[in-house]
Order: C-alpha cells, then structure tokens, then sequence
C-alpha cells in the first residue's frame, strides 16, 4: 500500500483529513519531536487506528508531507506519484482525478 493510501484509508475510517489530524495534534502538543510512542497510543485510543496507519499520520505530524524520493514512481505497492503527500482530503487531490 502507498502512503497515499494509508492517509486515504485513515480518512475512511475517521473522517478527518491528514490535514485535521495534524492540527489535532498540534493542539494536543504533537509536532515536530514528539515521540511516535505517544502520537499511536493517542491515535489508538482516539480513534482506534492500527500501528501502520498512526505511524503514517506520526510521520505527517512529525516530519511533514515530504516523504523520501525512492518510493516514487516505483513498480512496488508502495509506490507514491509524488514525493510530496495529499493531506486535503482524496475527493480533492488532484493526482486521483
């Protein structure tokens, strides 16, 4: 699976965009140096989320939405069209359309 489609997923699941779970998490003093440990408990507990998914919102949360060159355009199922992750909702990314 991409990471694109772990976020879409979550999404699913929550309905609430990467974008919403950042600023839920800012608000709860997640960001940048927090420890993935609390964020998946947090994710867990909040809204039931498994380790892979929280671990892609822990990666958005902490690192922002760059994710590493190799996993684009690879013949994988991990392969993403882009380096740079859709957080806005799916219905709205305009690599979908």
């Amino acid at each position: 699976m991409s990471f694109q489609a772990y976020l879409d997923n979550i999404e699913d699941k929550t309905g609430i965009t990467p974008r919403e779970f950042v600023d839920l998490a800012t608000a709860k003093g997640f960001g940048p140096g927090a420890k993935a440990g609390e964020i998946v408990a947090w994710l867990a507990d909040d809204y039931g989320l498994g380790r892979g998914h929280a671990m892609a919102l822990v990666h958005v949360i902490t690192k922002g939405p760059k994710i590493a060159a190799k996993h684009v355009g690879t013949a994988g199922a991990h392969s993403d069209v882009s380096d740079e992750l859709w957080l806005d909702g799916k219905a709205t990314n305009p690599a979908s359309a």
